[in-house]
């Protein structure tokens, strides 16, 4: 009976489709895992709070105009009331906060998401109040304003624990909400009784705050000097926004940040103003109807995502987009030794041993779901090493051959995880790693006749009793 190396060839083929279709398997297995995570972490920020973003303090003042105006001439002259209401602003002249966040992790099932709890001290001063002193009124128009009202607004107000404000060293009443249409979510607070709002009146005001979110924290830089100092338990923060910290350090224990920001470099102040709403990634937070279309728009901030390092499914995505290639240089390899050794593998061998390089990257996912993913990497390349070295024994006829193959099989692995570790370098890694193997194979095999080999093979496909025939 004849095996020639064309029909072997095309049995190999159908090996390898047969490994592709698993190797996209367990891709799309690792793609619904993933989906399933974002499932569970968006129930548990709708049943906590969300990514926070906090924006404030502003002091906010509405003002209404009203006056008469004549309609018609002769008999049908009549005088209709007019009104126009508008809103004055003021933003602190110098604006710093100081806070710390303690990461706690929140689970549902196996998957989880990294919630905080945030206490800051908010201290904010107004040397002036110009900006909220209305224009003087033309002839004949009654002009009126209500007193400030000082307001921060947050991203998702389900996360607001407690918040103590005092202004100018009193103690103040809070009252959740905001008078800005843009911001509705927050607290504010009242002016002062008795206390005067004119052009030269100055205010300090301290707010401490507690505030629950997940995976994301922002801030909106209104001061024309502001300056926001973090520390935080967490020690992965990865830092976002329009601003980066002009000062940092992170260790094993944590982190601190600090930021410096003046209205030169930052715009939020006029967009506040502008009517600029808040928006959490690029998504505005939800506005009152009578808001103006600006509030669309996002205002500028910074601040810090509590993320994992080391997503398994990340990762494990990554690893599989590697398999293919996995199981090309492992057939390679034992087609080399095929030859090398004039050995038979029949292709019932290479699809074993392309399953169980297959099934490595499904252990791996299953795996990193429970423990960290360097331990399901270690564990489940361990069990694919020693199985296919075991099994290599046998099929290329002998156990240091056997061991050959599993220290091969293992090397790979260790290459497969140091791309996984240096993803700005995997590129050039995976090329140097690929050029390094053809040159190993040209070095091997250049002294073979491929011609005579060929017709080596094909003879030994006849069995003995066509040949005697």
């Amino acid at each position: 009976m004849k095996f020639p190396v064309a029909g072997k060839a095309m049995a190999l083929a159908a090996v390898m489709l047969t490994l592709i279709v698993a190797l996209n398997l367990v891709s799309d297995l690792v793609t619904e895992r993933q989906h399933r995570l974002r499932e569970a972490q968006q129930g548990i920020a709708d049943s906590l709070a969300g990514n926070q973003v906090l924006v404030g303090p502003v002091l906010q003042r509405q003002c209404t105009e009203s006056w008469k105006e004549q309609q018609g001439e002769g008999k049908e002259k009549s005088w209709v009331e007019r009104q126009r209401d508008f809103m004055l602003h003021a933003l602190p002249q110098r604006l710093a906060a100081d806070g710390s966040t303690q990461v706690e992790p929140r689970y549902r099932g196996i998957f989880r998401i990294n919630g905080y709890v945030l206490k800051a001290t908010v201290n904010a001063r107004w040397t002036g109040l110009e900006t909220l002193q209305p224009p003087l009124p033309k002839a004949g128009v009654q002009q009126t304003c209500t007193d400030p009202i000082l307001w921060i607004g947050v991203a998702d107000p389900r996360g607001l624990r407690s918040a103590v404000a005092t202004l100018d060293g009193q103690p103040a009443t809070v009252q959740p909400g905001t008078p800005a249409p843009q911001i509705p979510r927050g607290f504010q607070v009242g002016w002062p009784t008795g206390k005067p709002v004119n052009a030269n009146s100055a205010l300090s005001v301290q707010i401490a705050v507690e505030l629950v979110g997940t995976e994301d924290l922002a801030f909106v830089p209104l001061g024309e000097q502001t300056v926001f100092k973090l520390a935080s338990d967490w020690p992965h923060p990865s830092f976002n926004g329009r601003f980066l910290p002009t000062e940092r350090k992170v260790s094993d224990t944590g982190f601190q940040a600090e930021w410096s920001l003046s209205s030169l470099a930052s715009r939020s102040g006029q967009q506040i103003i502008e009517g600029h709403g808040l928006c959490v990634g690029n998504d505005p937070v939800s506005v009152l109807p009578n808001a103006a279309p600006a509030a669309a728009q996002c205002l500028e901030r910074f601040g810090v995502a509590f993320i994992d390092p080391v997503s398994v499914y990340v990762l494990s995505d990554r690893a599989t987009k590697y398999g293919l290639l996995f199981v090309i240089l492992t057939f390679v390899a034992v087609g080399l030794v095929e030859v090398m050794k004039s050995l038979r593998v029949h292709p019932i061998q290479y699809a074993l041993v392309g399953a169980a390089l297959a099934l490595f990257f499904l252990l791996l996912v299953s795996l990193g779901e429970h423990v960290r993913f360097g331990i399901a990497y270690a564990s489940a390349a361990t069990a694919c090493t020693l199985l296919l070295g075991y099994y290599g024994a046998h099929v290329l006829q002998g156990w240091r051959a056997g061991a050959v193959f599993a220290a091969g099989i293992a090397g790979l692995y260790g290459l497969l995880y140091l791309l996984l570790l240096a993803e700005q370098s995997s590129l050039v890694l995976g090329s140097a790693m690929l050029f390094i193997v053809l040159a190993a194979i040209m070095v091997v095999t250049r002294r073979i006749d491929w011609y005579a080999l060929t017709e080596r093979l094909r003879g030994k496909g006849v069995t003995p009793s066509a040949r005697a025939a």
